[in-house]
């Protein structure tokens, strides 16, 4: 069974670029941008930046198909990755009050059900029964969520760093799954993901930019992929 690396790339990411700054701007030697943090009513989705409106895929009109072991992977595996997203999102919520990572976290969980769906439908175990936030059934996640947290609870930049490069290797990952699957039924679940963590990336870089004059620079997506997602 072929493995995913762009979770691979995230720690790699994680591990030595951003602790050499992977995006540019003014910042202190904490990494938080000087004298652009904005007023507490504008700590939210930033200026002008739309909080993303998604809502659950209905998927019972689709007749379901054979799955193949990719296609079981790449439902069990995008269901923890969603969580990841999700847990992380509450967690630097707590950390730092940016309501944006309240708001995504809330998709994240729609993400969530909405893999759950297929999870139901073709009578698969789900990973993330009984899991707590920050809990994971696969190590490599587990491990991720700690490293992703500890950086991420640093400082306002960081958080959002770290959230834009979560939004980045779930657009990987998707049309990674995307390009072996045929089933309707999955590819309307993923197309669906993929556009919400779309998203999520343009308004976590968004408010670098807006809030902190903050340049992010793309970790795992090519540079032409990031500026159409970030141009749309």
């Amino acid at each position: 069974m072929r493995k995913f690396s762009a979770l691979v790339v995230l720690a790699l990411v994680l591990g030595a670029v951003m602790a050499a700054g992977c995006i540019t701007g003014t910042e202190t030697e904490t990494g938080t941008a000087t004298g652009t943090q904005g007023p507490p009513e504008d700590r939210g989705y930033g200026q002008g930046v739309a909080a993303p409106a998604e809502g659950m895929i209905d998927i019972s009109n689709v007749s379901a198909g054979e799955l193949s072991q990719d296609e079981i992977d790449a439902i069990l595996y995008m269901r923890e990755e969603e969580k990841l997203a999700r847990d992380v999102y509450l967690t630097l919520y707590n950390a730092t009050g940016l309501r944006i990572f309240e708001n995504i976290a809330r998709s994240e969980e729609t993400h969530m059900d909405m893999v759950l769906q297929l999870i139901e439908r073709y009578n698969l175990t789900d990973p993330a029964e009984g899991k707590a936030i920050g809990e994971f059934s696969n190590p490599e996640i587990q491990a991720l969520y700690d490293e992703l947290v500890s950086r991420g609870e640093k400082n306002d930049v960081e958080a959002l760093k770290v959230g834009a490069l979560i939004e980045e290797v779930d657009i990987k990952d998707l049309k990674e799954w995307l390009s072996r699957t045929d089933n309707e039924d999955i590819r309307l679940v993923f197309e669906s993901l993929m556009a919400g963590s779309e998203n999520h990336l343009r308004a976590f870089t968004r408010i670098l930019g807006n809030s902190y004059g903050v340049e992010y620079i793309p970790q795992v997506l090519s540079e032409d992929e990031y500026r159409s997602i970030i141009g749309s």
